[in-house]
């Protein structure tokens, strides 16, 4: 056996076992399309962080979303960390987060020393509250906080409120940046999601809908900020032969190979979401007798991208709560999550200016996400309803 039959032996499942495969949450979903674009990488010698894959990606993500420029980038996270750098946050400002979301979100703000104050969520999206987030604004200003920017979270694939949000934000004078890690290929009022804010931020991590196995993108219509985000992303080398800096940069560039993946997955990307939005209507459909139980975020999802589907489980009328159900699909070897822990309530953040009404607590301790990837295969599918019908069965 040669080398890489070894190790390929040791770290693939052995195809003659009887033990099924973990059903997981969200995983990548490539094929042939996105092999014969990074072959096409690969042979014209462009795997570094440059390349007409790269252009072409941030070409094609731009028009997608509406913008007039885009900057990839190695993550979600730094676009964020970008976008509040060129925005102007900095020690001593305060950048308003939604306390429902990844720990990211909040990290970003803390990379640039300024502080995070957590706002609380809209309990029917787990967006943020617009009316949370005035109050907020009124009360940092008359505190006489400097409030630098809000972050506003895309969650599961909704697009937030925008157009409340865009305008109490206006009137208190405070940049938006859109967090639309979760819901590319998503609309609000018409425009795509990406389109919102001052600035907005993607994400290709290898669970999104669609993946370069890791990496980001920052959306503006202003040249001079991408200008700025890029030269900031590749490490703030001045424009001279020799290497000269005069500021702190940082390696965040994109390279051309996860590019050419990234363009594969953009053209198949209506269809992931097609498949993901047939998934959510068959758990739908699955869980319509069981009282107590909803699909969270369902209610006017036409234009959502279905990114995880998650339900909402009311164990008082359910008989179980989500952390039963989530035990039982474990046994059964299929991935589950809660929803995202809120920011206000991990360690990280303890005693962290808040502005809370229950709502995002509500969530976290109802919800569960279930297998929602468009690669999910037929026989997964059924694998997950029968664990679901069996835990169900064993509840009456």
């Amino acid at each position: 056996m040669t080398y890489a039959g070894a190790v390929a032996k040791s770290i693939l499942p052995d195809a003659g076992s009887s033990d099924p495969l973990p059903v997981h949450l969200s995983a990548p979903d490539t094929g042939q399309l996105e092999e014969e674009f990074v072959l096409d990488a690969l042979r014209s010698g462009w795997v570094a962080p440059a390349g007409p894959h790269l252009v072409a990606f941030e070409r094609e993500l731009a028009e997608r979303c509406g913008r007039s420029h885009a900057v990839a980038l190695s993550s979600g996270t730094a676009a964020l960390h970008l976008a509040l750098l060129n925005l102007g946050v900095a020690p001593g400002s305060v950048v308003i987060v939604p306390t429902l979301t990844f720990v990211a979100t909040a990290n970003a703000v803390l990379y640039t020393g300024a502080t995070p104050v957590f706002v609380d969520c809209d309990i029917a999206t787990g967006n943020l509250d617009p009316r949370m987030l005035a109050q907020a604004l009124a009360t940092l200003r008359r505190e006489g906080a400097r409030v630098s920017a809000v972050i506003c979270v895309d969650l599961l694939g909704k697009c937030a409120e925008y157009d409340t949000i865009l305008d109490v934000c206006a009137t208190y004078g405070v940049p938006v940046v859109e967090d639309a890690a979760e819901s590319l290929g998503a609309q609000h009022s018409g425009r795509p999601a990406g389109s919102f804010g001052d600035v907005a931020v993607l994400s290709f991590n290898g669970n999104k809908v669609m993946t370069t196995s890791g990496g980001g993108l920052l959306l503006t219509n202003d040249k001079s900020f991408a200008d700025r985000a890029r030269y900031h992303s590749t490490q703030a080398r001045q424009p001279v032969a020799h290497y000269e800096h005069t500021e702190v940069g940082y390696n965040y560039r994109m390279s051309n190979v996860l590019a050419a993946i990234g363009r594969a997955q953009l053209l198949r990307l209506e269809c992931m979401i097609a498949k993901r939005r047939e998934l959510r209507e068959r758990y739908a459909r699955l869980f319509e007798p069981v009282p107590g139980v909803n699909i969270f975020q369902r209610d006017g999802d036409g234009v959502d991208n279905c990114w995880l589907t998650a339900l909402l489980i009311d164990s008082s009328a359910a008989g179980f709560q989500a952390e039963m159900l989530a035990k039982a699909l474990a046994t059964a070897d299929v991935e589950t999550r809660p929803l995202w822990k809120p920011m206000h309530a991990q360690p990280l953040f303890a005693g962290q200016r808040s502005f809370l009404t229950g709502a995002a607590d509500n969530l976290f301790e109802t919800g569960l996400a279930l297998p929602s990837g468009s690669v999910l295969t037929d026989h997964e599918i059924a694998r997950v309803e029968r664990a679901i019908t069996a835990f169900l069965n064993g509840q009456g």
